[in-house]
């Protein structure tokens, strides 16, 4: 059972983190919903864009508003695991003696932009693995736990492929989120220039800090899960691989590899978060429903009869909870 003190404490808190990304963010309402989200839920995210929408902005005016260390990372194919991940290095101590000190990399912060993470080598790319899943690194045998709460945002541009190396399916299953920024409308984009026209600095004041951060999580842990919720959210999921028996006719028509057990449990971590934000004390099929689409769109691969119909992931999925409610009537 919630506390109630406890439930209000994070609505208020989730109020003033919004009201201040307002102040630096134009549009993006759900974008900036899910990502409040993950972090809560202690996930990282994927964030897919083309440049100039304000992912950068998002991240550092994030790290104002919660009071986190930040830190960017630009992934270019030159880029080196050390370069993220920190090395030894040889340093002099006061008595003149050589000893091995370990130099920390970007990596260590509480809020990590990995900017075009597809730019970067397999091998660099590797280097995310261990930190994103275990939130820790390992660099000659020895193991360098990262502060909590930690979030990697990493961003690719849905445009330009040349010169990338697509994200291995076991990375990409180490995103809670992929989420899509839009291209701006006409008012937000006036919105934009306006806001930008008078400074380009972030203007964002911080209203909670890590420990509260952590505290809303622990909070969020406590909402209860019914039974019939929880089924409809993993038969859902389970819905999601074509060669299983009795399966989706959706996911045999158009899925060819389905998610992973990864995305059952992302799904009932932030569908708690969710429904505290909106206010309520209990897991609805609401918020499953509205958080199968960042959950899933990086985690099934649709076949060539999705792709020839015209169909994206997101249509998929969509297909698959219009088909299971459905056959739950």
């Amino acid at each position: 059972m919630q506390n109630s003190g406890n439930v209000e404490q994070f609505s208020e808190a989730i109020n003033k983190i919004k009201t201040e990304l307002r102040k630096d963010l134009v549009g993006q309402e759900e974008v900036v919903n899910d990502i409040i989200v993950a972090i809560i839920a202690g996930g990282n995210v994927l964030l897919e864009g083309i440049p100039g929408v304000g992912k950068t902005r998002l991240v550092r005016s994030l790290s104002r508003v919660l009071k986190l260390p930040f830190s960017r990372i630009q992934f270019t194919p030159d880029l080196m695991p050390s370069d993220v991940t920190g090395t030894n290095v040889i340093e002099k101590d006061e008595k003149g003696k050589m000893n091995t000190v370990f130099q920390r990399g970007p990596i260590f912060a509480n809020l990590v932009l990995a900017d075009e993470i597809n730019r970067a080598t397999p091998k660099t790319q590797s280097a995310m693995l261990e930190v994103m899943q275990e939130h820790k690194v390992t660099v000659a045998n020895t193991s360098y736990q990262i502060s909590e709460p930690f979030f990697v945002l990493a961003t690719q541009n849905p445009v330009e492929q040349d010169g990338t190396y697509p994200l291995p399916e076991a990375q990409m299953d180490r995103f809670m989120f992929k989420l899509i920024m839009q291209f701006p409308s006409v008012d937000e984009l006036k919105g934009i220039v306006n806001m930008t026209q008078i400074t380009m600095d972030e203007t964002a004041q911080t209203v909670v800090d890590g420990e509260t951060i952590l505290k809303m999580r622990e909070t969020a842990k406590g909402v209860p899960v019914a039974d019939g919720v929880l089924e409809y959210a993993m038969t859902l999921v389970a819905h999601t691989h074509p060669e299983t028996e009795g399966t989706s006719e959706t996911a045999k028509k158009y899925i060819k590899y389905g998610c992973s057990p990864r995305a059952g449990q992302a799904l009932i971590t932030c569908a708690k978060v969710r429904a505290l934000m909106n206010g309520n004390y209990n897991v609805a099929c609401e918020d499953i429903d509205a958080l199968l689409y960042p959950v899933l769109r990086h985690r099934i691969k649709i076949n060539y009869n999705a792709i020839n119909e015209g169909l994206s992931v997101d249509d998929v999925v969509e297909l698959l909870i219009k088909e299971h409610k459905k056959h739950s009537k």
